[in-house]
């Protein structure tokens, strides 16, 4: 005979048998409520990041048509008004007013309506993006426009990661902070692939003057159905037990004398952060260079075709997306040391061999396919322990604050100006080597950062 009875969470499972010596009988519980919990944390918390990077590959991808369509009067998209182009890219990435904002607003409020409100702001910037006239119809005011709603998706961009990762990490189950945290950086992988994949569908339907004219248009108002989904996705989330527990001690402290709320000082705080772009810069780098500004330097330095540059970009994302979840869940075997600095020297040895791969004219498109490919899965390595490891420097008190801080200072020098640099020293130098030695420079300077790491940071629990 059996018996089941649930609570809100839990379920408890009685089995009553009959045996030689009498009655037996077997009592198991099990936690179905912390389960769905975990599992909209994960949704909840991935979703924004997949618009986020969608959005964000989105204007990359279409970087050469965007610069003829708002920054150029004659509509030429010559190198000069690429390079405008990826000064808008370069501050719209610079996050960490928003970072800083937001992150303080989630360690005092809460990470779930604070996830809502960077949603509400993103989705909203990205849409109207799709809507906006260009420099053929108003002038100076097209440029002006766009680089006031690049700020906006910037602001909210720097919100965005640091309170999905203590989402994703702070709910994680013991051993698995590694694996929930990878969804981060997996759903970025998703949303950079979908981007690309709608740009290349529509490169494919759809003829030059058409893309140019208004099929660009068409992934830029995709968010506003996207951003629907996710609201309802985040209206649904609890708020994480760790945040609930630290806010407790601090309004009750003798509620659990026992288990203190860490408050570092400022000065802690800024060396965890300046410590955590170390630790970054090399993925940062690495990642856009070969994710996001690779479509356009084949175009601008290798003669690619728009489609040739797109399908690359297919690949260089596919395979860093086949990495995060299993380098995330090896970290919580191994650590996150072992794998995120095998990354990264990984990045560092291999970065000139496969761009030397794609420059040669006599490389067939297969080897070329997997160059691209293995350069995503080695930037994956990286990516899939990158935001347990953060999350697990800092206390709950400002960890909002400070993952944000690290991870969109180290984006916006690293990534957001990765299109400007490369695009401007290959200008001044005709060196088309330059995104290698960028990323390799990079990866160096992480590499010393990475040795720091403690060998069993990841078996231990976060500090409230």
């Amino acid at each position: 005979m059996t018996f089941l009875l649930r609570s809100d969470e839990t379920l408890l499972h009685i089995r009553v048998s009959s045996t030689e010596d009498g009655m037996g009988i077997t009592v198991q519980t099990r936690n179905d409520g912390a389960q769905l919990k975990r599992r909209r944390a994960l949704v909840a918390g991935s979703v924004g990041n997949f618009i986020e990077w969608y959005e964000f590959g989105v204007y990359g991808f279409f970087a050469t048509i965007i610069a003829s369509n708002f920054f150029s009067a004659d509509g030429s998209g010559d190198l000069e008004s690429l390079i405008k182009t990826y000064a808008s890219f370069a501050l719209a990435f610079f996050r960490p007013v928003g970072a800083a904002l937001f992150g303080r607003l989630g360690d005092r409020i809460g990470r779930r309506p604070t996830l809502v409100i960077v949603l509400l702001l993103m989705s909203g910037a990205t849409t109207l993006i799709g809507v906006l006239p260009t420099y053929e119809s108003v002038g100076i005011l097209a440029p002006l426009l766009l680089t006031v709603l690049r700020i906006l998706q910037g602001l909210s961009a720097g919100g965005e990661f640091g309170g999905a990762v203590s989402v994703m990490t702070e709910f994680a189950p013991p051993g698995r902070r590694g694996l929930y945290g990878s969804w981060q950086s997996f759903t970025v992988a998703l949303g950079l692939l979908a981007g690309a994949g709608i740009a290349a569908l529509l490169a494919t339907v759809l003829d030059s003057g058409q893309l140019n004219d208004w099929g660009w248009r068409i992934p830029f108002l995709l968010a506003l159905p996207m951003g629907l989904v996710a609201l309802w996705l985040r209206l649904r989330l609890e708020e994480t037990p760790s945040f609930e527990r630290a806010r407790a001690v601090q309004s009750e402290p003798t509620v659990d004398a026992a288990t203190p709320v860490v408050q570092p000082t400022v000065g802690e705080t800024a060396r965890a952060i300046l410590l955590g772009i170390g630790r970054l810069m090399g993925w940062s780098a690495a990642g856009y260079t070969f994710l996001v500004v690779m479509p356009t330097y084949l175009q601008s330095s290798l003669n690619a075709t728009f489609h040739q540059a797109l399908v690359a970009s297919v690949l260089a994302n596919a395979g860093f997306a086949v990495t995060i979840p299993l380098a995330g869940g090896l970290s919580d075997r191994i650590g996150r040391r072992a794998v995120m600095l095998t990354g990264t020297v990984l990045i560092l040895v291999l970065a000139l061999p496969l761009l030397n791969v794609l420059q040669n004219e006599q490389t067939s498109l297969t080897a070329k396919g997997f160059a691209v490919f293995a350069a995503g899965a080695a930037v994956g390595l990286v990516a899939g322990p990158g935001p347990a490891m953060l999350s697990e420097m800092f206390p709950t008190s400002v960890r909002y604050t400070g993952l944000g801080l690290a991870y969109s200072l180290s984006n916006a020098v690293f990534s957001g100006c990765a299109g400007l640099i490369i695009t401007w020293l290959i200008k001044e130098t005709s060196n088309l080597d330059i995104p290698a030695y960028f990323v390799m420079a990079t990866c160096a300077v992480s590499a010393i950062a990475l040795s720091t790491l403690r060998g069993n940071a990841h078996k231990r629990a976060l500090v409230d």
